[in-house]
């Protein structure tokens, strides 16, 4: 196997064991999206499942809000893709939008039939309100347990009564490629042996990297790996200066961070100040239910009036069984904590939640580099543009899980080359490697880097700061030796150069990101899309801005 001397590579293979397998198909995340591409797909071919941790350690398990998708009978796909449009705040791609709102019903009704106990009524399907939707669309289950109820759901179909080979406890270090072909993945597994993965197609599906800020409402796992891998082989990655922060996670020191659901402003609860007054109203005609990026300037505008790092969310008014039976979770979640919901405002304060950008593909999930697919928050299809809509992120996956596994089943059915065994060319050299202590530290740096340096709002100054820190911390330490905790921290510190050198990029403010040095939208300069992707002849990050029909 041949690859290019610059082709960066993670880890060193110093001396470890290493295996080989092959399959048709490996997916990479056991989220919505990875687990619905592998269940497709797995119906004509031979598949295997990698994810890291167990199988439900995934931001998929913990979402509180729902799946948005038109099924009411007041609903139509037009209003979905009119309100993700404008949520998007100018930059929402309106082919993937149609294709996400025009088969997410579908998509849906094939969950409850595979046995997704969605919230019912009197027969028919419950839909909540949740923020920029213009009617209630928002399918949900166990009240504000709906990913884990549709994750549960999957996995039990894949287990049960698929042929989906699960691996657990399997790190994909990095892509395999031959040429310009993905031809595999590199994985390491619990007991530090490698595993060279042959497929004749990979799909990344491995969630976001919430983890790189100091407070997410993100897992552990959330660490950017799919980002980081992908620009490691020469994938182009698309809008990675827009994060989107939640309004209302709990105000406490905890990583993660305890979200509550935008279903409860959805169901009337409001966001006050420390007197008690509602600062929303007349600042949107939506008031609580603006659209994320909207109601997160407003908080930070009101903390800074008022000197103080949080607000509340009071949901006092509302009748307290129902909000013991709609929100069992965020009632459960605080009631552990010492907070009640029924009397008392909660502390909220914006955290880091959701990454926009990613794995730029097209429509049917294809990437850059060709038989390398993305779904979910690993990738960029489009339909966010510079603001995701509340609940467009399950939909997203499962839409376009989905259409990754029909494209496979014509992909994969044309000839193609047999597999065959193969090596890797990784330095032979036995890596010291890094402390535990000295990759915690750096890990906890980051997200202090981060969050102070390219946070909520960003300038020149703090971004140029942020890049020159992340650049120090990553040459103040040891090239990583085959130590999950430390190949995570530099897929961590690789997502963050990219993060700022986008954000750095964007001369403007729009959706979420903002910046004080250019404060107003700019449709005539900045209705555009900015990439990254690695450079070989300087081996760095190559940034381009592209017109909207720039992309693959």
């Amino acid at each position: 196997m041949s690859e290019s001397s610059r082709r960066p590579y993670l880890i060193a293979s110093g001396g470890a064991e290493v295996r080989y397998r092959s399959h048709d198909v490996i997916v990479v995340g056991s989220g919505i999206g990875g687990l619905t591409a592998a269940l497709g797909a797995a119906r004509k071919w031979d598949v295997a499942l990698l994810t890291k941790s167990s199988l439900s350690d995934t931001t998929t398990f913990l979402a509180q809000g729902g799946i948005a998708a038109a099924v009411g009978p007041l609903d139509s796909p037009d209003l979905h893709l009119a309100d993700t449009l404008t949520a998007g705040a100018g930059l929402s791609e309106e082919i993937p939008v149609r294709v996400l709102v025009e088969e997410g019903p579908d998509r849906v009704r094939e969950l409850e039939l595979l046995g997704t106990k969605f919230d019912h009524r009197d027969g028919q399907l419950i839909l909540a309100s949740e923020g920029a939707h213009s009617v209630p669309r928002v399918v949900r289950a166990g009240g504000d347990a709906t990913g884990s109820v549709v994750a549960g759901a999957l996995m039990q179909a894949m287990i049960a009564g698929s042929s989906v080979e699960l691996r657990e406890g399997e790190f994909v270090v990095d892509l395999l490629t031959d040429g310009a072909t993905c031809i595999g993945a590199l994985s390491l597994d619990r007991e530090g042996v490698l595993t060279l993965y042959h497929a004749r197609a990979v799909v990344m599906a491995s969630g976001g990297a919430g983890q790189v800020f100091s407070r997410t409402t993100n897992p552990g796992v959330a660490t950017g790996d799919g980002y980081a891998m992908g620009y490691r082989a020469g994938v182009v990655l698309r809008d990675m200066e827009f994060v989107q922060f939640h309004p209302t996670a709990l105000h406490v020191d905890e990583n993660p961070t305890f979200l509550l659901t935008e279903a409860l402003r959805g169901e009337g609860a409001y966001l006050t100040d420390a007197k008690g007054e509602r600062f929303m109203v007349g600042v949107h005609p939506r008031a609580e239910l603006a659209p994320r990026d909207v109601v997160v300037r407003r908080m930070r505008e009101v903390m800074i009036r008022d000197g103080v790092d949080h607000v509340f969310l009071d949901a006092g008014h509302l009748d307290c069984e129902f909000l013991r039976e709609r929100f069992p979770t965020v009632f459960n979640g605080l009631g552990s904590r010492g907070l009640d919901l029924c009397h008392t405002p909660v502390p909220v304060s914006p955290t880091a939640h959701y990454y926009i950008g990613g794995l730029l593909t097209d429509v049917w999930g294809r990437t850059s580099l060709p038989m390398l697919y993305s779904c979910g928050e690993a990738s960029c299809t489009g339909v966010h543009g510079a603001n995701r809509l509340a609940s467009n992120s399950l939909l997203e996956g499962l839409v376009f899980g989905d259409r990754i596994a029909r494209d496979l089943d014509r992909l994969l059915a044309q000839p193609s080359r047999p597999v065959r065994k193969f090596r890797l060319d990784l330095p032979e050299d036995h890596r010291v490697g890094n402390t535990p202590s000295v990759v915690a530290a750096a890990r906890r740096t980051v997200g202090e880097i981060m969050t102070r340096c390219c946070g909520i709002v960003r300038d020149a100054s703090g971004l140029d700061e942020g890049a020159r820190l992340v650049a120090e911390l990553r040459e103040s330490l040891r090239p990583p030796g085959r130590d999950v905790d430390e190949l995570e921290l530099f897929n961590l510190l690789t997502v963050a150069a990219l993060t700022i050198s986008a954000a750095s990029s964007r001369l403007e403010s729009r959706g979420v990101h903002l910046r004080l040095d250019y404060p107003e939208v700019d449709d005539v300069h900045w209705r555009r899309h900015v990439t990254v992707e690695y450079d070989e002849a300087r081996e760095a990050a190559h940034v381009r801005v592209l017109g909207r029909k720039g992309e693959l």
